[in-house]
């Protein structure tokens, strides 16, 4: 990871990294505002009746936010209309983000005890399967597992393929190896960090790493999502902040991740709380739809 952000193979035994991103300047106040606003939103009187429509909704919405970013910027109704999903890159695109908000949910218990393995099934479905090829221009040996040497990053293919939005230099094969498994051990040993600081440096972390040789976005930010589903903080997935992501913009987006790359405590405690804002802005989102289902507008 980045210079101070928390690194599990460095850190002493019984240390918690994670917990001390949690009291840099500004996080808790940015960890209590996330939470008032998902306690609000979960006791809409709609979600008592309604829920299962809220989640679908927010999934619909998480997608298109999620493909923005990654420069697919389409309509909502475009996506919730749109099914075929074929060769031009942003039509790729938006079809891995509807596939990854789908399968995020099912893979909760997978991600507690191997989220390396969460994150190569993530890639799988986000290049839209294996073999020879997979119909995207990604060759089918290098889907569902980390890069190799000499391996390139595509990050969305295609014939008319956008300019990536993150630039940073990528890290070699064997860094992102050893900060991978850096990674799943801090998921996997727990940490008593807020769910929005351990989402906030999955989101960040796979970001830096660009892992695959597609599609990290994408996937950085479903797993983003399933943290915070499975904390418990979001367990109906119904606050997407990927929604909250696109609405802040894409330059908004790449200035904060700077902050992570930086590794100083301003700078994660920079990209912490823009994503807490991020999350803020999808439980608006998914308010709206409560207001709208009870108005019956929606």
């Amino acid at each position: 990871m980045s210079t101070t952000a928390p690194n599990a193979s460095s850190a002493p035994r019984g240390h918690d990294p994670l917990a001390t991103l949690g009291s840099l300047p500004g996080v808790p106040d940015a960890v209590d505002s996330v939470r008032k606003a998902v306690d609000a939103v979960y006791g809409h009187r709609v979600m008592r009746r309604r829920s299962n429509e809220v989640t679908s909704e927010a999934a619909l919405r998480a997608a298109r936010g999620s493909a923005a970013l990654s420069g697919a910027d389409w309509a909502l109704e475009e996506v919730r209309r749109r099914s075929d999903f074929g060769a031009a890159a942003d039509a790729l695109t938006v079809g891995a983000a509807l596939r990854l908000t789908a399968e995020a949910g099912q893979l909760l218990s997978i991600w507690r005890q191997s989220p390396v393995r969460v994150l190569a099934r993530l890639h799988l479905v986000a290049a839209g399967g294996a073999g020879a090829g997979t119909g995207d221009g990604v060759a089918g040996e290098t889907v569902g597992r980390p890069r190799l040497v000499g391996e390139p990053v595509v990050e969305t293919p295609g014939p008319d393929s956008p300019k990536p939005l993150i630039e940073a230099p990528l890290p070699a094969a064997d860094e992102v190896a050893g900060r991978l498994n850096g990674l799943s051990e801090l998921v996997i040993a727990g940490s008593s960090a807020p769910a929005l600081v351990t989402a906030a440096v999955v989101h960040g972390e796979l970001l830096a790493l660009r892992p695959f040789g597609s599609y990290n976005g994408l996937v950085a930010r479903a797993a983003e999502r399933i943290v915070l589903i499975g904390s418990g903080l979001d367990p109906k997935s119904i606050c997407p902040s990927e929604v909250g992501h696109a609405e802040l913009g894409r330059a908004a987006y790449v200035a904060a991740f700077d902050g992570y790359l930086s590794g100083t405590p301003d700078g994660m405690a920079a990209w912490i709380t823009h994503c807490g804002r991020a999350v803020e802005l999808g439980v608006r989102e998914s308010t709206a739809v409560c207001e709208a289902l009870q108005r019956g507008a929606a």
